[in-house]
């Protein structure tokens, strides 16, 4: 896993390159919007709970046969496993949304998700709705306005968003 900043000096050390004006300037854009990135994933984190917590009830508000007997999130034991899930996803998020990177989401979370999935016979797209559910209360929360660094948040916000969706379409 690189950060933005060891991700372009690799490159460009492969290349036998300095570093160019637009390296520079991405990187310089970064660093000014470091603070946003810094509350988004502290935002994440402290409501990491109530994250979950809300897109596993609207999963089983709109699916009501996962925890139905015979259902994939029936018994506790399945219950908390799913929970268990979705919350690594949401840590694996917040990862990427600090490194500004989706490499660590991919290499240590996504990467044979389906595949586990599959095996155990969980539905990928019941997967893909719980994770699409906890990217709209982490985009509530991330959108709120107060009690964050001031200025355009439609970057970061659009980043997030992509990480959500990079995670939910690595399970279907």
């Amino acid at each position: 896993m690189f950060d933005a900043f060891a991700k372009v000096v690799s490159q460009a050390d492969a290349r036998g390159d300095f570093l160019n004006d637009s390296q520079f300037s991405a990187l310089s854009a970064m660093v000014s919007d470091s603070n946003k990135r810094l509350d988004t994933v502290n935002r994440l984190t402290s409501n990491a709970s109530s994250i979950v917590a809300e897109a596993a009830r609207s999963l089983f508000a709109d699916q009501p046969q996962l925890i139905q007997p015979g259902g994939n999130a029936y018994t506790s034991r399945r219950m908390a496993a799913c929970l268990r899930d979705m919350e690594i996803i949401l840590r694996y998020v917040t990862y990427s949304i600090l490194a500004g990177d989706a490499s660590v989401l991919d290499d240590r979370c996504l990467n044979g998700l389906r595949e586990t999935y599959l095996a155990l016979g969980t539905p990928g797209a019941s997967v893909a709705a719980g994770v699409q559910n906890m990217k709209d209360a982490a985009m509530k929360i991330v959108g709120d306005p107060n009690g964050i660094t001031a200025g355009d948040c439609s970057a970061i916000m659009s980043e997030v968003s992509g990480y959500f969706d990079r995670a939910a379409a690595a399970v279907v």
